[in-house]
């Protein structure tokens, strides 16, 4: 039985609650599921039979785990009935007891987000359009997103600002594919995930009996995590409670951070004005973070205009205040976290009690060559290790075939990539001449004549002209750095036209994973001649490093224990670890450049900011870096704008030397070359780093101030002019030896 006296007043209050609709602002860990699980079984002691309850959720796994929590307050024999589950399992159920009234088959096929890109680029090879112009996976999401604001093909026909700006984006055959996707999924008997909300809104919108059926059958409703409601999920909402009005939902407006899906914030803040007898209930009392780590999330969520008022706070330990760490690089804020996970570490916390929660996939790259060489064991959660990423996995597929074009795995992965119209038929007859005469398959395309291969003479062109683009790049590994060369080859070989000619999120993500990627390719050819190891900048030498640092990652995965996780903080919401990082707290990072231009969506970036303070339960530590190399050269950027939300004091900081920031600033601003984003376009010149002056005065001794590898102490100079090495003992770096007329430092 369901024991209200577990829970606090307000809670309690939530759950007895049924003289209407209810809106329950749960704060960050202020027991929310709680509330859900003991409403649910409450309702169910009070009389109300299981199946007439609808709980929707967001995922599989927490309707599994609210039922389960259901069924030790009630019993499993009576949860066992419960209509739970997520949005689209719920509807599509219904849509299965009702396929006929929609014109569809019971037994549909749901297509998935692969089937649905499938389809579209069917439809765009059949309208004759240019797949680089019209990319499937954007044109699958731009009709996911119309789709979730219940815009039908014939809505879109009549919205002149879709229309136009389908113009500006020289895609004004969208319309075309949109309809004929929707004639094909239908005529497939197929509907794919955003059909199941829009077709059922559209069995209830046209068939009132059957929306009154299930408006009947549901005689209460809750929805868990309603600040993620898209616009077509809260219509559903009101068709089915509209006449009855007994609902209640759940959510957080300060932690709604799924725009990019299509959620919507207004959903959450117009609740009252949609249902005018609401009643709200404001769970305020945080369990999981203490004082320090509450207040501080106060205190930065409170500058947001739009939002529903709240105070949040906890009755636990006031405990460590928030740590600012400033670093120079983004290579020095990687060693400090290392070493301040290291210290934790030595004093008794496990690394799976510890989390680094970045704004972008692309920033783990630091982190993880930082943690494998330390051999701090590590896993990334919702995603892939950087070298494990299918755009970065093409791109040294292409530079390992450059090196060694008898790699047959490395041939096979780009001989048709990006598309150049060497198809699988072409690939098969490669590689039987290759297995007929034992020789490698670059040996067949090699000589083709010889081989007898039966290929038309337009396949001949084309794979000759595969062979003769490889082969050139091989002539210049030899005298060529790394970078130098892989930024042609990423260019040339048509990579960066196919990854940077994307719009969608994914194909962001990709971008930044590329840039960082060209970033480490030329901080190594930099370090390498700061070292006095030109002849080690190769490419070759290149992927030698990469090798190992996948083995050791591989290495890493099949480790058995404790692992620290590194995740990003969209993956991270509704997880909390005792000690928390979060990286990367500056301008054009966090907040994102593309929400600076826009009040609604830098407002979600504080939120955003708010939910990776909110998941640490007794440390956070924030970082920032004044210098990042990114896109090949050093870029500088300011602290975020969000650290100004704090109140002076709030934050312990803790800056890369005892120099003001501003003294700091107008050194950087006056020596960092302009910023220039790694682009198809236009050719970015070689990152070769400018040589600082070298002091009139003897270095030795001195404390030097370097752009990676931060501050540090000279110990020893050798050699004279051209030749002239300091031996530097850094603060987080350690010792390194330094070519002076390459390095990058200003003496302190």
């Amino acid at each position: 039985m369901s024991d209200l006296n577990q829970l606090s007043a307000v809670q309690q209050e939530a759950v007895v609650y049924r003289d209407g609709p209810q809106l329950v602002i749960a704060g960050a860990g202020s027991g929310k599921t709680r509330v859900l699980t003991h409403k649910i079984a409450y309702l169910l002691q009070q009389g109300m039979e299981p199946w007439a309850v609808l709980a929707l959720t967001f995922t599989n796994k927490a309707a599994r785990e609210m039922k389960e929590r259901i069924a030790m307050l009630v019993g499993e024999e009576r949860s066992r009935y419960l209509n739970m589950g997520t949005f689209h399992s719920v509807f599509s159920h219904i849509l299965r007891m009702e396929s006929e009234t929609i014109g569809y088959d019971r037994q549909f096929t749901i297509y998935d987000q692969s089937d649905s890109r499938a389809l579209v680029k069917t439809i765009i090879k059949e309208l004759g359009l240019d797949e680089k112009q019209y990319q499937p996976a954007s044109v699958a999401d731009q009709i996911s997103r119309v789709k979730n604001h219940l815009i039908r093909p014939k809505d879109y026909a009549l919205n002149t600002q879709l229309i136009h700006a389908d113009a500006q984006r020289h895609q004004d055959r969208l319309l075309d594919i949109y309809r004929s996707y929707v004639e094909r999924c239908r005529r497939a008997n197929a509907m794919d995930f955003d059909d199941l909300l829009v077709y059922t809104y559209q069995l209830f919108e046209e068939h009132e009996e059957v929306r009154q059926k299930y408006a009947r059958r549901y005689q209460y409703v809750l929805v868990d995590e309603y600040q993620d409601t898209n616009r077509v999920q809260q219509a559903i909402l009101w068709q089915l409670t509209r006449d009855r009005q007994q609902l209640c939902v759940v959510g957080d407006d300060a932690q709604s951070i799924y725009s990019f899906r299509g959620a919507m914030i207004d959903n959450i803040l117009n609740f009252t004005q949609q249902y005018h007898q609401a009643k709200v209930f404001k769970l305020e009392q945080n369990y999981r973070s203490t004082r320090a780590i509450v207040n501080a999330a106060n205190s930065l969520i409170k500058h947001n205009a739009r939002q529903i008022p709240k105070q949040v706070f906890s009755n636990k330990e006031e405990g460590e205040p928030l740590r600012l760490y400033h670093t120079k690089t983004d290579k020095e804020e990687a060693l400090v976290v290392m070493k301040e996970i290291a210290h934790r570490h030595r004093l008794g916390t496990s690394y799976d009690d510890m989390a680094i929660l970045y704004r972008t996939n692309s920033q783990s790259r630091t982190f993880e060559e930082c943690f494998r060489k330390q051999g701090i064991p590590y896993r990334i959660y919702g995603g892939l290790s950087f070298y494990q990423r299918k755009e970065i996995k093409d791109i040294i597929a292409y530079f390992r075939l450059v090196i060694n074009p008898d790699d047959e795995e490395a041939f096979r992965r780009i001989i048709n990539y990006p598309t150049r119209g060497i198809g699988n038929t072409t690939l098969t007859r490669i590689a039987d001449a290759a297995h007929q005469h034992e020789v490698s398959l670059w040996e067949v395309i090699s000589h083709l004549t010889f081989y007898q291969l039966k290929l038309s003479p337009a396949t001949v062109k084309k794979v000759e002209a595969f062979r003769v683009m490889i082969e050139e790049f091989a002539q210049r590994a030899e005298t060529e750095d790394a970078y130098q060369l892989g930024k042609d080859i990423v260019r040339q070989s048509g990579i960066s036209k196919d990854i940077f000619s994307g719009t969608d999120t994914e194909a962001l993500s990709r971008q930044a994973n590329v840039d960082e990627f060209m970033s480490a390719l030329s901080d190594f050819v930099a370090q390498k001649k700061e070292e006095d190891e030109l002849a080690h900048a190769s490419l070759a030498a290149f992927l030698q490093e990469v090798a190992l640092l996948t083995d050791q990652d591989a290495a890493l995965d099949d480790e058995e224990g404790p692992k620290l996780v590194m995740m990003t903080i969209h993956s991270a919401k509704g997880l909390e670890f005792p000690i928390v990082f979060v990286v990367g707290v500056e301008e054009n990072v966090f907040p994102s450049p593309r929400a600076i231009d826009s009040m609604r969506a830098l407002e979600e970036e504080r939120r955003l900011l708010y939910v990776a303070i909110t998941r640490a339960e007794k440390v956070c530590v924030l970082t920032c870096a004044q210098m990042r190399f990114r896109f090949g050269r050093m870029e500088y950027d300011e602290p975020s704008r969000f650290l100004k939300d704090f109140p002076p004091g709030m934050l312990k900081e803790t800056r890369g030397s005892s120099m003001s920031l501003a003294m700091e600033t107008r050194r950087v601003s006056a020596s960092t070359p302009t910023y220039k984003k790694f682009s198809p376009l236009p050719s970015v010149s070689s990152s070769t780093p400018q040589p600082a002056p070298v002091v009139s005065s003897p270095l030795q001794g001195k404390r030097i101030k370097h752009d990676r590898f931060g501050i540090g102490e000279v110990i020893a100079v050798v050699g004279e002019g051209e030749n002239a090495k300091a031996t530097v003992k850094f603060e987080q770096a350690g010792t390194k030896q330094l070519l002076l007329k390459f390095a990058r430092f200003t003496v302190l």
